[in-house]
C-alpha cells in the first residue's frame, strides 16, 4: 500500500495538523493545501478541499498506527467492503474538465470499473484531478487508466466553437454538460460488450439542482443505469478516474491549440489569462477568439471592450436531487 485518501472534518484536520507540525516532518508547500509534510518512508498532504492524502512505502503503517486510532478515531482500512458493500459493484463514474477555463474546450469522460480494476487500482494512488499538479502525472495516470484489463473509457470534447453555439443556443453551462455527461454514458453503454459485469449506476458529480437535468438528456441505452449525482462524487474512484481521464484530454487539446496558433493559452480565468486573450486578439483578430475560448466568461467581455453583463446573485438549489 502506497496511496490512501481520507475525507476529514474541520476536528480531524486539526488533530492531523499539530501532528505534523509537531516538529517530525519535513514542512513543504503543496498547491491547494492547507499543509504538507514529508518523513524519508511517506508524507502526508491536507487540501483545502478537507481530503488529506498520504503516499509512500510507509502509508499502511501511518494508516494503521496514525491516522486511524489519532486522527479519525475510527478502523476503516482493512474493512472497506464491509463498511460499504457496494465498493466493489461495477458502475460508471462521469466527470468533466475545463468547465472554469477560458481557453479551450469541454472534455467530459466516463470510465466503467469492476472489482478487477478497482482490485488493481487499489495502492497506484489514482484520485480526483484536482489533487494532482502535474500535467506529467495526470498523463502517467490516465494511461494506468485506459490500459487497465476490463476497464472501459470513452471521452467527448466539446471544442469551443461547439460550445459557443451551444451555450448560445441552451444559455446554461449545465445543460452543455448534461449533455456531454448524457453522450459519454450512451457511448459507453454502446461499448457494454466489453463490460462485465454490466454496469448498475453512472455516478457523476451534482452540477444542477436536479438530476432530471441529465436524465432529460439521457437516451435509451443510458436510462437502463440508476444515475446517482452527488457531491464530492470524485471521492469515488470511478469518478476520480473520470476526472483523471478528462483532465488529460483538456490539456493535450490545449497544448494542440497553442502549437497550431503558436501563442500560449494559460488555463484558468486569472489576470494572466486575460493578458493571453488580448495577446491573441491583437494577433489574430477579435473574430478569431471564440474559436479557442468560452465566450459567456466576464472575461471575453473586457478583453473586446464590451460591458459586462449584470452579475447574477447565486443561491443554492433547492429540492430536487
Amino acid at each position: 500500500m502506497t496511496s490512501h485518501t481520507a475525507k476529514l472534518t474541520a476536528e480531524q484536520a486539526d488533530r492531523l495538523e499539530a501532528l505534523v507540525r509537531d516538529g517530525s516532518y519535513k514542512l513543504r508547500d503543496v498547491p491547494y493545501a492547507r499543509f504538507s509534510g514529508v518523513k524519508p518512508d511517506h508524507n502526508v498532504t491536507f487540501y483545502e478541499s478537507g481530503k488529506v492524502v498520504v503516499q509512500g512505502k510507509g502509508t499502511r503503517e501511518f494508516v494503521e498506527f496514525i491516522l486511524e486510532p489519532l486522527v479519525l478515531q475510527s478502523a476503516k482500512l482493512g474493512y472497506e467492503e464491509a463498511l460499504d458493500p457496494t465498493l466493489m459493484d461495477a458502475r460508471i463514474g462521469v466527470d468533466e474538465s475545463g468547465k472554469g477555463d477560458f481557453f479551450g474546450p469541454l472534455c467530459i469522460a466516463g470510465v466503467y470499473v469492476n472489482r478487477g480494476v478497482l482490485e488493481a487500482w487499489k495502492n497506484i494512488g489514482i484520485r480526483d484531478s484536482k489533487s494532482i499538479s502535474s500535467d506529467a502525472q495526470i498523463a502517467k495516470f490516465a494511461k494506468i487508466i485506459e490500459e487497465t484489463p476490463g476497464c472501459v473509457v470513452n471521452s467527448v470534447a466539446i471544442g469551443n466553437e461547439a460550445y459557443n453555439r451551444m451555450h448560445g443556443t441552451t444559455g446554461s453551462v449545465n445543460r452543455v454538460l448534461a449533455w456531454g455527461h448524457a453522450r459519454v454514458i450512451e457511448n459507453l453503454m454502446g461499448m457494454r460488450d466489453r463490460m462485465n459485469p454490466p454496469p448498475l449506476r453512472a455516478i457523476s458529480d451534482q452540477f444542477a439542482a436536479s438530476k432530471s437535468t441529465v436524465e432529460k438528456a439521457l437516451m435509451a441505452a443510458g436510462r437502463t443505469l440508476e444515475l446517482v449525482q452527488r457531491h464530492k462524487a470524485e471521492e469515488d474512484l470511478a469518478v476520480a478516474a473520470a476526472s483523471i481521464v478528462a483532465r488529460n484530454a483538456f490539456v493535450t487539446r490545449l497544448k494542440k491549440l497553442e502549437k497550431e496558433l503558436g501563442v500560449p493559452l494559460p488555463k484558468g480565468a486569472s489576470s494572466a489569462v486575460e493578458a493571453a486573450a488580448r495577446a491573441f486578439v491583437e494577433r489574430h483578430g477579435a473574430a478569431a477568439l471564440p474559436k479557442v475560448a468560452k465566450m459567456h466568461f466576464r472575461t471575453s467581455y473586457r478583453v473586446l471592450g464590451l460591458p459586462e453583463p449584470p452579475k447574477v446573485e447565486w443561491r443554492k438549489p433547492s429540492g430536487g436531487g
